[in-house]
């Protein structure tokens, strides 16, 4: 009997103790209890949601996932021009995302047609923004060659829709790729209910540009303060509810925020080091050695002709073959291409991206430097960085741009681009609040960190009386590069002077930029993702494109179940 009643006594102890376990278990998955305080923070309540609620990033239009890891950036094979600017190095690149193909004539000219309708270039406040933002087609003239064709059609000929734009300097890249940030939220804060139906395309006026950043900041400011088109809350257009005792309470000012989670981060250039590692795909090609970066092109093999029985000797890139050839013989073994060439002609490489060789060469984000500094950092490198903050009015509010105080950059040849468009906020550089006793960063700007500052030349004096005050002269400076000045008189009339220096001793400057990738011009040593040149940010040639990138938040991976699970 004793026996009996110990083991009911042992039985019921279990049972109280998977009972209680499973009661804990399930109360600390709750999507409304804390697992910090215990508290409830259902957002039903206003507080927030339990991370286990949130989803992964998705994926945002045109874009391909790359999932981050290290290898080999740089030159493995002869350096047979010795630039010696990319010597081998291990480096660890971020999870990102990047656009399957190269930016095509027709994505370009739907930027072209919003500028238009919102930004009238026959106002006379508005007149340099379109053509600002126009491709240079007279990038396609030759002395001694008939080009016209390309001239007149290639940007908006239909033939030509589905090609790579070109023509396109880095600050007109950069531009196209902010403006495609506020279409893409824009139309997801449509989709979910947070802006009026159909706001993106309806009643679109320059002073009711959307922004994505104004939003975050200060959405009763977006689309000028317009509340019939911010909604203050998902659903709330159906008017407010009836609480559970038939009291009508009104509803708060709920917008959508980075907490909640929709909202994509910022289409932009890819970073050098994003190209680079994209652009090898080494993820498909585990039988090289990744970590000496034997890859040579995108795809696999040391051969620009394809290897398998289907389309055997078939070309895989569209590159120049030789002196007076740019695309073979014509027949079967043409790389079916003059020029440049339809994006998706060719395969793509193990991440699922088009064109990484070959077709167009591409802009990066990077300000070009002959010395990649491993020593200061090996990982998501990227030099350009310049820190800049919301600008706050004497008003103690946001200064945000109207149509009457439009930011323009004057580039070197005198065009002007449109830096910052209305409905957005202004910025500045940081200063001694954000930098101050800081390890990380000192300065807003820092492209000429640790190679083209003050300390970098070999005629600083360390120590010296006159070291640390003003500027260096142009003997002092690291990288002696022509200096071509514009500026616009009283009379609003354009001043071009052309420096004609004699003593200039290189073209590195602060506004040359990286490009990677060969293209329809180049011979098959550049299709190398590893290669890398230099081009003035405010110029454009008949060779070079560009894509956009997306960085990641969240999870390495984008796979539902953890490798380590």
């Amino acid at each position: 009997m004793k026996v009996i009643k110990s083991i009911a006594l042992k039985t019921m102890l279990a049972l109280t103790l998977v009972v209680g376990l499973a009661s804990c278990s399930k109360k600390s998955k709750s999507d409304s209890t804390s697992r910090g305080t215990g508290w409830n923070v259902s957002s039903a309540k206003g507080g927030f949601k339990n991370a286990s609620s949130h989803k992964e990033q998705e994926t945002g239009p045109g874009l391909v996932f790359i999932e981050g890891g290290t290898f080999t950036k740089g030159l493995i094979q002869d350096d047979v021009m010795h630039d010696w600017n990319n010597v081998p190095n291990q480096q660890h690149v971020m999870s990102f995302y990047m656009d399957e193909t190269e930016v095509t004539n027709l994505m370009y000219l739907e930027y072209l047609e919003w500028l238009k309708k919102v930004y009238p270039p026959t106002e006379e406040n508005y007149k340099n923004i379109y053509e600002g933002a126009s491709p240079d087609t007279l990038v396609w003239r030759n002395r001694l060659g008939y080009n016209e064709t390309m001239t007149n059609n290639y940007l908006r000929h239909p033939a030509y829709a589905n090609y790579p734009v070109v023509g396109v300097n880095w600050v007109q890249a950069v531009e196209f790729s902010r403006w495609r940030t506020e279409r893409v939220n824009e139309a997801i804060l449509e989709k979910n209910g947070y802006l009026k139906k159909n706001a993106k395309s309806l009643d679109v006026s320059a002073e009711s540009n959307f922004s994505t950043e104004t939003y975050l900041a200060a959405p009763t400011l977006t689309y000028g303060g317009n509340e019939e088109i911010v909604l203050k809350a998902k659903g709330a257009r159906k008017g407010p509810k009836p609480d559970k005792n038939g009291k009508v309470v009104e509803e708060k000012n709920v917008y959508a925020q980075r907490s909640t989670g929709i909202l994509l981060p910022e289409y932009r250039l890819p970073t050098e080091s994003e190209w680079e590692y994209a652009a090898a795909a080494d993820v498909g090609q585990r039988e090289y050695n990744i970590y000496k970066g034997q890859k040579k092109y995108p795809w696999s093999g040391s051969y620009t002709r394809s290897g398998k029985r289907s389309n055997k000797g078939f070309q895989l890139a569209n590159f120049k073959q030789g002196n007076g050839d740019y695309g073979g013989i014509a027949g079967w073994s043409d790389d079916g291409a003059d020029i440049t060439n339809e994006v998706k002609k060719y395969p793509a490489n193990d991440f699922g991206l088009y064109d990484m060789a070959g077709n167009v060469a591409e802009w990066v984000a990077d300000v070009y430097r002959p010395i990649v500094d491993v020593e200061t950092n090996d990982f998501n490198y990227f030099r350009g960085n310049v820190y800049t903050k919301n600008k706050i009015g004497k008003d103690g509010k946001l200064d945000v741009i109207t149509s009457q105080n439009i930011v323009y950059d004057t580039l070197s040849n005198g065009k002007l681009v449109a830096k910052r468009l209305a409905g957005e906020i202004a910025q500045v550089p940081v200063d001694d609040n954000e930098t101050y006793l800081r390890q990380n960063f000192s300065t807003s700007d820092n492209i000429n960190y640790r190679d083209g500052d003050k300390q970098s030349t070999k005629f600083y004096k360390f120590g010296g009386a006159d070291a640390d005050k003003g500027k260096m002269t142009e003997k002092e400076a690291m990288y002696n590069a022509p200096k071509h000045n514009v500026k616009i008189d009283s009379l609003g009339n354009m001043e071009r002077k052309y420096d004609k220096s004699s003593k200039r001793t290189t073209l590195i400057n602060d506004a040359v930029r990286v490009y990677k990738g060969g293209s329809w011009r180049d011979r098959a040593y550049w299709l190398d993702p590893a290669q890398r040149r230099f081009f003035p940010q405010d110029m454009a040639t008949d060779y070079i494109g560009f894509r956009c990138a997306m960085s990641r938040v969240g999870s390495k991976s984008n796979s539902k179940k953890s490798p380590r699970n």
